[in-house]
């Protein structure tokens, strides 16, 4: 019962911070789904985007796909649970990315210049990524709205 009650005042404590209100606008029993579902979709993105960076800065050897989904499941928690915690916006992001750099550089043993490398490479490709599928996407919706407005 205790660990069903933790779970619930965490999940609700997160979307209050992460929606900044109520359960980010959805229905009352849409809350813990919806969280749930983007801490896997953030946990299968960032390995992905960790093991290609890895690949790159630390070579096939030490970049394993399991490091990769590791870092990212440590990595996410962790962030999750400073940003909650800590009521300092700014210090909860600072130990969130030294958590990120310590994980980096554990598993793919590399030291801190190759973590700085393989990090900031994690984020020009998933920037890369995110400016296609919004390009993407909106190149849909455009062709979308057009073939309706053609039937209708």
């Amino acid at each position: 019962m205790m660990i069903n009650q933790i779970a619930r005042n965490f999940l609700y404590t997160f979307s209050l911070r992460a929606g900044r209100g109520l359960g980010w606008g959805l229905q009352e029993g849409l809350t813990l789904a919806f969280a749930i579902v983007w801490f896997f979709v953030e946990l299968i993105v960032m390995a992905i985007v960790l093991y290609i960076a890895g690949l790159i800065v630390v070579g096939k050897r030490r970049a394993l796909f399991s490091d990769a989904f590791i870092i990212a499941l440590v990595g996410t928690f962790l962030s999750t649970l400073f940003i909650i915690f800590i009521p300092y916006g700014l210090l909860a992001s600072i130990l969130g990315i030294i958590v990120w750099l310590l994980l980096i550089k554990q598993f793919y043993e590399t030291g801190w210049l190759g973590a700085i490398a393989v990090g900031i490479l994690a984020i020009i490709i998933f920037l890369a990524v995110l400016i296609l599928l919004a390009l993407v996407f909106g190149i849909f919706a455009v062709i979308f709205e057009w073939l309706i407005s053609r039937i209708i």
